[in-house]
């Protein structure tokens, strides 16, 4: 309406349709119908179109009445009910019409905001959340963080951590229950997969993840999961996730990753003992001393804690965890178990069959126990699987093992068996960091034998006499 205002001033002051075309950017012919037009005498453009029915009527407007009247009686009934009995009715338009016309027509029923307030030891919350922080070199970090609060004091636990994994949750869920004092009766958290599979419409979980699920019996806790979407349930996880990112991250420069972790637990400090909740109006400490004696005891230490993973010993006598693989007798190869992941230790139990083993790191690396290495030689028939399979463990220890017996296979390529034989015996009584350590400096000397490798193991620090390189050579 302003537009057509400015057409009507412009062409009264004596500017050619041109000139105001050019001006109000619009066409000629439009400036030549609205300079014919009364007066405009208001800017209300929506009343306008109304009062003028600008544009093609719906298909599915002379079917209002119909649909209303339908709604009234059923008003649960799903669009594509109402779409077909207007169909029956002769309705010949597409459906995003007619399903246009039932959401204008639809009664709407509102439903009550409901927050809930925990008593002293009832909930914690819980949720993952994600930020970006740039420091002051310029430089930047996508920074995963893990958060929980005591519902009823506020007080508060941000841990910086590396994924969302289950794991990862775990963890840091038992670690942060440490730092408040205890469990409390149910953890609120939002639905993602390292909690809840999958879920009926109704919002019910049908399945859990079963690896947090072993960690939740192991602790006794009850969990209370929001249905996604719903801001009434899970608005206040929401808001402690906002609440982190903009009560810190977004408030706050960093220099490096050291300072973020500093400053974080600067702001801990500060959010729990010093500063008045907002929600409350007292400092989470005075809360927490009332909250404290109803939490429950914590089951399980962080250190202690386990996560349980069905396995089956596989046909080489080896249970792989992710590119992992950690070694079991042989009599166990078939067998369902399960493997207990602690922090820094893995306790494989199968049937009748227990091994522990250090928790391997390095993508691809392998464990093996030299009276696994032993059982599984005993086991193997003939000759010639023995020594191939003496030469495999060998080879597992790594690329300098593998650089090795290449050289020692293709230099002595009669008598290689016989090396193998005395470097798998100096394998099962030194281990496989001294072996794997002792293969090394054979490389960098470019000496290659089992006397060698003897030598390196009886005296480490010891490079081979001159005399001896000489001879070799």
């Amino acid at each position: 309406m302003l537009k057509r205002h400015a057409i009507q001033v412009l062409r009264k002051a004596g500017h050619t349709l041109d000139e105001i075309a050019a001006q109000v950017a619009v066409g000629k012919r439009s400036v030549q119908r609205v300079v014919v037009e009364p007066l405009v005498s208001h800017h209300d453009a929506e009343r306008e179109r109304a009062r003028r029915s600008l544009g093609r009527p719906s298909k599915a407007e002379p079917y209002r009445a119909r649909v209303s009247g339908w709604l009234a009686e059923e008003p649960a009934l799903l669009s594509v009910e109402l779409l077909r009995r207007a169909k029956l009715a002769g309705y010949e338009g597409a459906k995003s019409a007619l399903y246009e016309l039932v959401r204008e027509v639809r009664p709407s029923t509102p439903r009550p905001l409901v927050r809930f307030e925990g008593l002293p030891g009832e909930f914690t919350q819980h949720d993952f959340g994600e930020v970006t922080v740039r420091f002051l070199d310029g430089t930047s970090q996508h920074v995963h963080f893990f958060a929980s609060r005591l519902k009823y004091s506020r007080w508060v636990e941000v841990s910086l951590v590396p994924n969302q994994q289950v794991e990862t949750l775990a963890r840091t869920l038992v670690e942060h229950f440490a730092a408040l004092g205890g469990i409390p009766l149910l953890a609120v958290f939002d639905r993602p997969k390292t909690v809840a599979l999958h879920w009926r419409k109704n919002g019910e979980v049908s399945e859990w993840n079963p690896t947090f699920a072993g960690v939740v019996l192991d602790l006794g806790l009850g969990i209370e999961v929001c249905w996604p979407h719903a801001p009434q349930q899970k608005g206040a996880i929401e808001n402690l996730v906002g609440w982190v990112k903009g009560s810190f991250f977004k408030q706050r420069r960093f220099l490096d990753a050291a300072d973020l972790r500093q400053q974080l637990r600067e702001w801990l400090v500060e959010v729990n003992t010093t500063r008045p909740s907002r929600a409350t109006g007292v400092i989470p400490a005075v809360r927490r001393a009332e909250e404290q004696p109803r939490l429950r005891p914590l089951k399980v230490s962080p250190d202690a804690l386990a996560l349980r993973l069905p396995i089956v010993v596989g046909p080489t006598a080896y249970v792989t965890h992710q590119t992992h693989r950690y070694s079991m007798p042989p009599d166990a190869i078939g067998i369902a178990g399960t493997l207990y992941l602690y922090r820094d230790s893995v306790r494989i139990v199968a049937g009748r069959f227990e091994a522990t083993h250090p928790r391997l790191a390095e993508a691809n690396a392998i464990s093996s126990l030299s009276e696994h290495r032993a059982q599984l030689v005993a086991a193997v028939s003939g000759k010639r699987g023995k020594r191939y399979l003496e030469r495999q463990h060998l080879l597992e220890l790594g690329p300098a093992a593998h650089a090795y017996l290449t050289e020692l296979t293709h230099r002595r390529p009669r008598i290689w068996v016989r090396d193998v034989e005395r470097l798998h015996a100096l394998l099962q009584s030194h281990g496989a960091a001294a072996t794997r350590a002792a293969f090394e400096q054979g490389l960098r000397a470019g000496v290659f034998g089992a006397e060698y490798i003897t030598h390196y193991l009886a005296s480490p620090q010891r490079a081979l006499p001159t005399a001896a390189l000489e001879l070799l050579a």
